[in-house]
Order: C-alpha cells, then structure tokens, then sequence
C-alpha cells in the first residue's frame, strides 16, 4: 500500500525528470516548446490523454 512518503517520492522524481530535458538541452527544450504552441487544443489533449493512459498502465504493472 502507498504511504504519504511514497507519493513524496514520487513527486520528487517527476521533478527530477522534467528537469532533465530542460538541464541538458535548453535549446531543444525551447523548440519543442515553440513545436507544441502551433498545435491545436485537439492534438495537446490527445497527448495529454496517451500520456495518462501509459501512465496508468505502467502503475498496473508495478502494483
């Protein structure tokens, strides 16, 4: 079972890993950023959505 320790943890590394790409690659940070700006609501959500999804699914396997 998951403690409030555990989802602090995790908190923490999503952190770290969203750190990642702006640390090592300002550059390709930004044009991906600029990529994101020209695409419809529609295409954000959709990614959003498959970002949750594999999420959810990753989660399955772990528990």
């Amino acid at each position: 079972m998951l403690d409030s320790g555990t989802l602090w943890l995790a908190l923490a590394c999503l952190l770290v890993l969203e750190g990642l790409l702006p640390f090592l690659s300002p550059g390709g940070w930004r044009r991906m950023f600029e990529q994101i700006l020209t695409m419809s609501n529609g295409q954000i959500r959709f990614f959003g959505l498959c970002s949750m999804v594999a999420g959810l699914v990753w989660m399955a396997f772990l528990l």
